[in-house]
């Protein structure tokens, strides 16, 4: 579009000169015509007349040669503006097809990336409805929140420490039960109340807020009454049990808006926790099972650390006889050395046939070979 606009402005600006060019054919054409006109068919014979005829065709012929020089100067000036317009044209036409090339592999890839997406999408729409149909029921919904309680545990703590679906003396089997060492077991059981607390989110008018309200008090009360009635007996299970929610919205839920539930369940001496707090419990019972194998093995430890403190104490003693064996070592090197010298000394004098009178061994030092270098050996 800027090329034909610049094509357009260039024939533009050469339009004076091409009304000029007209202007002055159509001059010519008209002094032509006049001149024919005035002039006699069959003129007299008159030489100025003729010499002015003769002028008058010497200038036509010159303005005619000018007119035809101005032109295809013009038309020259044309073919090299149109040549440069089509150069122009023609680069901008490259240029635009090549970005136009570019533009299109850009557009396909994102495409891609969202053909990926969409199928993306589209599987985790199918898992969100496949999550609502199992949420839908209540034996789905309540194996759902037993599995990703098992989950929690099975990852913080060792196998020999809980046990699921146990049985306790009342013939009651709660989803999980904890060992704790020197003290009754911990007693945790998972409840998913998801119709309660959905009926209140979608309340709309205020009669179904107070239904729903209702219905989530009832239901919890319910499940907070079943764990403390069952699970909690005296001496084999610890006075508090945990009532597991296995969802951080619904406990959020719950928690916002039902404080009064919460309190009513720890005065029950039940805790209701969220799978965080269930992480955080289970992070305190390995702290608790920890310090316990400590105490155990303190007596073990002491006993490990008096035979450590008699091995140093062996160590010691033989790294000091071991040090006075170096001594007396080193003595005996000494003396060793001394008779060597003496010996060498000895075999430079007979080379030399030098037999000067000397009291033998004089200097050589106390020792265990002392006597035998006195004797002669």
């Amino acid at each position: 579009m800027y090329d034909l606009h610049s094509l357009a402005d260039t024939l533009l600006a050469h339009a004076p000169a091409l009304t000029l060019a007209i202007g002055a054919l159509v001059t010519i054409g008209i002094i032509v015509v006049i001149v024919m006109l005035v002039w006699p068919r069959k003129p007299p014979p008159d030489l100025a007349a003729e010499q002015r005829m003769a002028d008058l065709n010497a200038r036509v012929q010159v303005m005619g040669e000018l007119l035809a020089k101005a032109q295809s100067q013009l038309q020259q000036t044309v073919h090299e503006r149109l040549d440069a317009v089509t150069a122009r044209l023609g680069d901008s036409m490259q240029t635009s097809t090549r970005h136009t090339a570019e533009h299109l592999q850009q557009l396909h890839a994102r495409l891609a990336v969202i053909d990926s997406a969409q199928k993306n999408i589209t599987d985790l729409a199918s898992q969100v409805t496949s999550l609502q149909s199992v949420l839908a029921n209540k034996q789905s919904r309540g194996a759902f929140g037993q599995a990703r309680m098992e989950m929690i545990i099975q990852d913080g703590l060792p196998k020999d420490c809980y046990e699921f679906q146990a049985t306790l003396t009342n013939k009651a089997r709660p989803d999980c039960v904890v060992h704790l060492p020197d003290g009754p077991s911990l007693v945790i059981d998972a409840k998913f109340p998801l119709e309660a607390v959905t009926a209140f989110r979608e309340a709309k008018s205020e009669d179904e807020r107070k239904f729903a309200t209702a219905r989530v008090r009832a239901d919890i009360a319910k499940h907070v009454g079943d764990i403390a009635a069952k699970y909690l007996i005296p001496g084999e299970t610890q006075d508090m049990a945990l009532m597991f929610v296995p969802s951080e919205s619904v406990y959020a839920e719950l928690y916002d808006s039902f404080d009064d539930i919460f309190q009513k369940a720890y005065r029950a001496k039940v805790i209701i926790v969220s799978p965080s707090l269930l992480m955080l419990a289970i992070q305190v019972i390995q702290q608790i099972r920890r310090d316990a194998r400590m105490r155990e093995a303190a007596g073990k430890i002491l006993v490990e650390v008096g035979l450590l403190v008699a091995d140093v104490i062996r160590l010691r003693d033989r790294v000091e006889n071991l040090d006075k064996h170096f001594g007396q070592a080193n003595g005996d090197i000494k003396q060793i050395v001394i008779s060597a010298d003496k010996i060498v000394s000895r075999g430079e004098r007979i080379q030399d046939v030098e037999f000067a009178s000397e009291q033998p061994n004089a200097d050589i030092l106390p020792g265990p070979g002392a006597n035998r270098l006195e004797a002669g050996e």
